[in-house]
């Protein structure tokens, strides 16, 4: 980066904005490990420290991911870990899941190009990064799925690529099955109540 100084967003902004920015991959390659950022649409964001809860159901939720991938060739991985979307977006989702059709994609450095599915846990607070930016950049990139996980709802909203635009796919009685990755199917109620196991509700 030649010295200059780089902005990184601590803050997601209330609009996305109409243009990209003006960094790339090779600005995001030369960041010190600490603090971790995103490079999203040519832009820093500060990824911001994770919570107990947060932790619990990335985990989680990549076990499961883990036994699908055991049985199928494919491959599940959990964050830190890079994946190049374009040169101008290099992200850390939370958990990443590749079929067995692509994992000539994953190198020890990252994920170069776009993964089957990707899982976002949100955290307390606004969620515009998730919902809007990252959204629109997976949709656009050919994420063939996208799960935004709420700890605080018990709630995971599954998006399906259609025409490089997400919609939402709804589970029945407690189950979800991936229409875009048949080998994927998670039990809702078994997920929460491992997690409620595990991190019982605080007393109000």
């Amino acid at each position: 980066m030649n010295g200059m100084t780089v902005e990184i967003l601590r803050e997601d902004p209330l609009f996305p904005f109409a243009e990209p920015g003006p960094l790339r991959k090779q600005d995001y390659l030369v960041l010190p490990d600490e603090p971790r950022c995103e490079l999203i649409f040519g832009r820093l964001y500060l990824i911001p420290p994770k919570t107990v809860e947060h932790q619990t159901v990335a985990l989680l939720l990549a076990r499961d991911l883990h036994q699908i991938a055991r049985q199928t060739a494919g491959l599940a991985v959990i964050a830190p870990f890079d994946v190049t979307l374009a040169d101008h977006s290099v992200v850390q989702p939370d958990v990443i899941y590749v079929s067995a059709s692509r994992r000539d994609m994953i190198a020890e450095e990252g994920v170069q190009g776009a993964p089957d599915l990707l899982v976002e846990v949100l955290l307390p607070g606004p969620s515009r990064r998730e919902r809007y930016e990252k959204s629109k950049l997976y949709a656009e990139s050919g994420v063939r799925e996208y799960w935004i996980a709420d700890y605080e709802l018990r709630h995971i909203t599954f998006l399906v690529n259609r025409e490089s635009r997400f919609g939402v796919e709804l589970p029945v009685d407690d189950r979800y099955r991936s229409p875009a990755l048949p080998e994927i199917e998670l039990d809702l109620a078994a997920l929460w109540r491992d997690f409620d196991h595990l991190l019982p509700r605080r007393a109000a």
